[in-house]
């Protein structure tokens, strides 16, 4: 036996930890931590040795399909590319390029191939029917953020390794290793937080795995973080514990939110909290007098109809407390690579905008480029003009992922033509009329383009594939550009290497002018994503300019140092005011759509909260449905369960291990119940992603134990209106035995 060393980043959640594969041959041999690497210090965590089972799966397609009498049977690439010139094409000419669609699934952020490429895509399309799982997640976040720092990725991040107070509402990063927050190991950093003085508070409706190992775990009904931050806030006006620090000299908007959040006090939200005020009021002033401290939110934050308020809320608290931009509170990333807030002039920016245009049917707005996904089931099954007629799917499972999946399933079977990206057979792809497969996450480059910035550390790091690509199939960014040549009736037969070439030179023009030719010139060894990413290494924050800087990064040095784990660009260091990108320079604490929204939760807190509500929950092994199909992560015990408080349970008949019915309006669906006094009384949870059990889709092992799709339960027509994200928490509901 002949074994190989690779080190490989693991591209299966935000944690982005680094690898050392071993490898016999074209067989991965052992997958473990990899001691060297900068970010993840030798940390993984189950779904990094499950990357052989996603590389070996019998189920993973390997050749494109395309359904023939119903029945989905092998082709050649030349013959799927064949059958989209053929029917694609027609359809956009007879209905227009609104009547298409294209929807992106979250793994594409762990490809730079789909996530550099997928652009190109949407722009030949040219439609305004453009969705992802950002509105299933963290369009909110994004929005808050860019409102108030002028970019959508310019988000403040807790520097764990020096606070003394980390406050984390709605989120469990023991099981994600963060969200929107690339942090690997994070039970070992808050350990080590504990161990030198410091608090790890929780807020949330479940006594998570996080919870667990914190100094202080409060429950809060599910869709009130808006109303406890907002008395947080009033808290800070009202007892004079306002205190800008070093960011004051940029921050505007200060008194508009003191009048905002005039009416929340500790008092009139604690019952619709389910809070003392005593307690609101108490964490205010903790939060306040600690000199290092940071409030981190995320998922369950997120995905209410209060989303964005919430979101803008959590960096109003870290503002006035004096905790922005400062070490051990909350600070911004510095990406050697892509970051919008490291380009241009510093410290001023065009900021962000939404609602350039709507959807058709329902006139949510445009957020990000992006129409909300909870939209997409309506703009097919309603006619009209600009019905969409055509769907294009790239590594996205959304009949399980978005609210209401059985309207969406109906929908996709009334569409002319859909085409997936997808490795799997799934229960969104059995509805395509192609389908192309990727490559296996061990046959491709890695670069993650989005979460340095939003990394703990500043790093860069690179991994070759660890295996060759089949013999005759393209790389996922090629099959972009060929999909996006059909679109422009440039014919199946374009030739992908070559589209690149012009393209980048057309980009290269643009960007550099007069010096165009010899940025073309320089990078000609490379193409694809690879020759992107130097120039985006090149030219970024710590490039070496093409030359001018001779000590400065490119891909080639990023490339040498894989073995010995990336490079460190260190801690996470202040930047404000250099980062902001905002017309006004300044931090805007008070967007006016924000404060409108505020409005809106003011008139709510009337509303007396529901008996009964759902919300859902991440588990380490199980981010996304389809690693629901890895044996590895499959087995132990059954994870979708209904959990239960005990109160519930009694009081609606429910035995422990038994079989519930919960129902919203006419949408029903059943789980397996388990009684945990973990929950809140009044809250149930049942995870997201499940739901294995229907016709035509190529998934055995996650067929043994389908488990209830939680999904199937929500209604596509709640969301929060300024980010287009879904409601899927703290929905209302009933359960019966």
């Amino acid at each position: 036996m002949t074994e190989t060393i690779h080190h490989r980043i693991c591209p299966l959640c935000e944690a982005c930890c680094g690898l050392e594969i071993k490898t016999d041959g074209d067989k991965v041999v052992s997958i473990r931590g990899h001691e060297a690497d900068v970010l993840s210090r030798g940390y993984i965590c189950p779904k990094a040795v499950a990357l052989k089972d996603l590389h070996e799966d019998p189920d993973r397609l390997r050749t494109p399909r395309i359904k023939r009498n119903g029945v989905h049977v092998e082709a050649t690439w030349e013959e799927a590319f064949a059958e989209i010139e053929a029917r694609l094409p027609p359809l956009i000419s007879a209905h227009g390029r609104h009547a298409t669609a294209v929807a992106v699934g979250n793994p594409s952020a762990h490809k730079i191939g789909l996530l550099t490429y997928f652009g190109k895509l949407a722009r030949a399309l040219g439609t305004r029917n453009v969705f992802s799982a950002s509105t299933l997640d963290q369009m909110p976040k994004q929005l808050a953020s860019g409102l108030m720092f002028g970019h959508w990725l310019s988000v403040a991040l807790p520097d764990i390794s020096r606070t003394e107070l980390l406050v984390v509402i709605g989120a469990n990063p023991l099981a994600s290793n963060g969200s929107m927050w690339t942090v690997p190991d994070f039970k070992g950093k808050a350990k080590a937080l504990q161990a030198r003085g410091g608090q790890l508070i929780v807020i949330d409706p479940r006594r998570t795995e996080t919870a667990a190992m914190a100094d202080a775990h409060h429950f809060i009904r599910p869709g009130a973080d808006v109303f406890l931050l907002a008395a947080m806030v009033h808290t800070l006006f009202a007892d004079n514990l306002v205190s800008l620090g070093r960011a004051a000299p940029w921050v505007q908007g200060t008194d508009e939110v003191r009048a905002a959040v005039a009416p929340f006090t500790p008092e009139a939200v604690a019952e619709r909290c389910g809070m003392a005020a005593v307690t609101i009021r108490n964490l205010a002033h903790q939060l306040a007098r600690t000199p290092r401290a940071a409030v981190y939110a995320r998922i369950g934050t997120c995905t209410q109809t209060y989303g964005t308020a919430a979101s803008w809320l959590v960096d109003v608290l870290n503002t006035l407390t004096g905790h922005l931009d400062t070490e051990g509170g909350m600070l911004f990333a510095k990406s050697a690579a892509f970051a919008t807030n490291t380009a241009g002039k510093p410290g001023t920016g065009k900021g962000v905008s939404t609602g350039r245009h709507h959807a058709r049917v329902s006139g949510a707005p445009e957020v990000y480029g992006e129409l909300p996904i909870t939209c997409l089931a309506e703009e097919i099954d309603t006619p009209g003009e600009g019905q969409v007629r055509a769907l294009i799917t790239v590594a996205t499972n959304p009949v399980l992922s978005s609210p209401d999946g059985p309207r969406l399933a109906a929908a996709l079977d009334t569409l002319d033509f859909m085409v997936s990206l997808d490795i799997y057979l799934n229960e969104t792809t059995r509805h395509a009329d192609v389908i192309l497969p990727g490559l296996s996450p061990l046959e491709d480059l890695h670069y993650d383009v989005a979460f340095p910035q939003l990394s703990w550390r500043n790093h860069a790091r690179y991994s070759p594939p660890v295996f060759d690509a089949p013999p005759g199939q393209p790389e996922e960014w090629q099959t972009l550009l060929k999909l996006a040549a059909i679109v422009r009736g440039e014919g199946a037969q374009a030739d992908a290497n070559a589209l690149d070439d012009t393209q980048f030179e057309e980009d290269a023009q643009r960007m550099f002018g007069p010096h165009a030719a010899a940025v073309v010139a320089a990078t000609r060894h490379l193409r694809g994503p690879q020759r992107g990413l130097d120039v985006a290494l090149r030219t970024g924050p710590y490039g070496d300019q093409f030359g001018q800087k001779p000590d400065g990064l490119n891909l080639a040095k990023v490339m040498a140092a894989n073995a010995t784990g990336g490079i460190d660009l260190g801690e996470l260091q202040p930047r404000i005011p250099e980062m902001l990108r905002t017309p006004s320079g300044k931090v805007e604490l008070a967007p006016p759509l924000l404060l409108q929204d505020l409005k809106r939760a003011e008139q709510a807190l009337q509303q007396p909260a529901p008996d009964l509500v759902i919300i859902g929950r991440r588990d380490v092994r199980t981010n996304n449905s389809w690693m629901h199909n890895l044996p590895t992560l499959a087995k132990g015990p059954f994870r979708c369960t209904a959990l239960v408080h005990p109160h519930d349970a009694q009081r609606c008949g429910v035995q422990e291990g038994g079989t519930v019915t919960l129902r919203n309006g006419h949408r029903s669906v059943q789980a397996q119940v388990h009684i945990s006094a973990e929950m809140m009384p009044g809250v149930v949870s049942l995870p997201h992603g499940w739901g294995h059990d229907l016709p035509g889709t190529q998934l055995r092992v996650a067929a043994e134990r389908p488990g209830a799709n939680l999904n199937a339960l929500l209604d596509d027509q709640l969301r929060d209106p300024l980010s287009g994200n879904a409601v899927l928490s703290g929905v209302a509901i009933s359960m019966e035995a």
